[in-house]
């Protein structure tokens, strides 16, 4: 009984803590791994990607995202390596963590290549400590220049900090 009781009492803590998190003013930086071989696409056979993450939680629940990222991308294609910047908003739909997020970004290699496309993203923010967060999530980019070449659905994992 004593077990259930400090097994409740935990969660309930945790649920909690997480609920502060997402107030208004809060800060909010993110580093992440995207593609890891686990990305799809019509063209690649080696997707690895970086990105970093600035936001600001506007209202409770909404924040406002910038980003930076590179990918290295093998196989037949016209985009090997590639730089990338956005924006975008995440909207916490639970305060336990779960999310939702929206944005665009500019996509741009040499060769002169660019391509704008719309992020689909849900995800779950895991909170280690009061400010550290892990968050696995699922994407869907979708690409302007070529839909069935490029547009990607993926998984990746972060690291956040809400200050």
């Amino acid at each position: 009984m004593k077990k259930k009781l400090f097994i409740l009492l935990g969660a309930l803590l945790l649920t909690m803590t997480a609920n502060a998190q997402f107030e208004a003013n809060k800060t909010y930086v993110n580093g992440s791994l995207s593609g890891l071989n686990i990305g799809y696409n019509g063209k690649e056979k080696l997707h690895f990607g970086v990105q970093a993450q600035v936001g600001r939680l506007v209202v409770d629940n909404l924040m406002i995202l910038g980003q930076v990222g590179y990918q290295h991308t093998g196989g037949d294609n016209d985009i090997p390596d590639n730089v990338m910047v956005g924006a975008g908003f995440r909207y916490y739909i639970i305060q336990n963590g779960l999310y939702m997020g929206a944005g665009a970004k500019l996509i741009h290699a040499n060769h002169n290549y660019n391509d704008l496309m719309p992020e689909l993203e849900v995800g779950y923010a895991f909170f280690l400590s009061k400010t550290v967060t892990i968050e696995p999530a699922v994407y869907y980019d979708q690409s302007f220049k070529n839909h069935s070449d490029y547009s990607t659905i993926g998984f990746k994992i972060g690291v956040g900090f809400y200050l």
